[in-house]
């Protein structure tokens, strides 16, 4: 079970990869947007580890890492489709859900997401989970995705709550590092889930 500070007044989830495995999702949506946009072939390795940067973020890599200029629009369009027309597959993650389902009601709770609201809102309903949280901040509300923590002062913002009271919970080191950066408690999701 995952232990909060006793002065936590706010919770802030991050989502993908942390209240519901979406990973799995975007790895098959992103690799099939490639392969019909751009016919390119990125293979699942090269996905390691990058699970925590946003739509544009990632591109850039993959601009970088594959010397190509890329429809970035169709890209993107493609790679949510992907992932929504894959959310029968989808799972929460247990533990993490938990502590939401644990301090509904008991305490302010956002969502703050590198993800775009689309595939977040849609995710979280899928998983029964969208009605536990006060606030869905998502890629559309800020100019900078993590790591910078603009998405984490925007929800704690909307909760009301000052920052150095909000707990995260995050699953990748560009939302850990935000959360440190905004001035919040970040707890690391993953040895609780064993990655």
């Amino acid at each position: 079970m995952i232990a909060l500070p006793p002065d936590t007044r706010a919770i802030i989830f991050d989502c993908d990869g942390t209240l519901v495995d979406t990973i799995p999702l975007y790895l098959r949506g992103w690799q099939a947007a490639f392969l019909a946009v751009a016919s390119l072939d990125v293979p699942a390795a090269w996905f390691a580890g990058r699970g925590g940067l946003s739509e544009g973020l990632l591109l850039d890599a993959v601009e970088g890492d594959f010397a190509r200029m890329l429809d970035r629009p169709a890209l993107v369009a493609h790679a949510r489709a992907g992932v929504v027309a894959a959310m029968d597959d989808l799972k929460e993650i247990t533990v993490v859900a938990d502590v939401a389902r644990r301090y509904h009601d008991r305490l302010p709770l956002a969502v703050a997401s590198s993800g775009s609201r689309e595939v977040v809102e849609r995710s979280l309903r899928t998983a029964g989970l969208y009605d536990l949280f006060d606030s869905i901040s998502t890629i559309e509300d800020v100019v900078r995705p993590k790591p910078a923590p603009d998405l984490f002062l925007l929800a704690a913002q909307r909760l009301g709550t000052a920052a150095d009271a909000c707990v995260v919970l995050e699953d990748s080191d560009e939302g850990l590092h935000a959360a440190f950066e905004a001035g919040m408690t970040p707890i690391d999701i993953r040895p609780y889930v064993g990655r």
